[in-house]
């Protein structure tokens, strides 16, 4: 059944859903391997992601790259593997990941 064919409240249980899945992941990628890593990209400042480049493509690198970690995190991916899907993700997220001392050490 497609979203246009539901009932509002089909659509409110699968929004329910949705959400509660989404916070059980969140909340195991927060007790997984690379909580510190997750928690210092979170406590970025918008100026210290902002100095790495002066478009929005920081801002979205920003996002992808905690959303990368956070699920490393929930599935506890080998540092070799994180450190792939970084590299992957170009320059802006290397020098984002460089910001935080536990995935800066994964990037030498």
């Amino acid at each position: 059944m497609s979203n246009g064919t539901m009932t509002r409240e089909q659509r409110r249980q699968l929004f329910r859903r949705r959400v509660r899945d989404s916070l059980r992941r969140a909340d195991d990628a927060f007790r997984g391997e690379y909580k510190a890593e997750i928690d210092a990209l979170i406590g970025l400042s918008r100026d210290e992601i902002d100095a790495i480049t002066p478009d929005t493509t920081d801002l979205q690198t920003y996002d992808a790259l905690i959303t990368v970690v956070k699920e490393a995190s929930r599935i506890n991916l080998a540092q070799a593997d994180l450190k792939a899907q970084i590299l992957e993700m170009g320059e802006v997220a290397v020098a984002i990941a460089g910001r935080v001392p536990g995935l800066a050490r994964l990037l030498v």
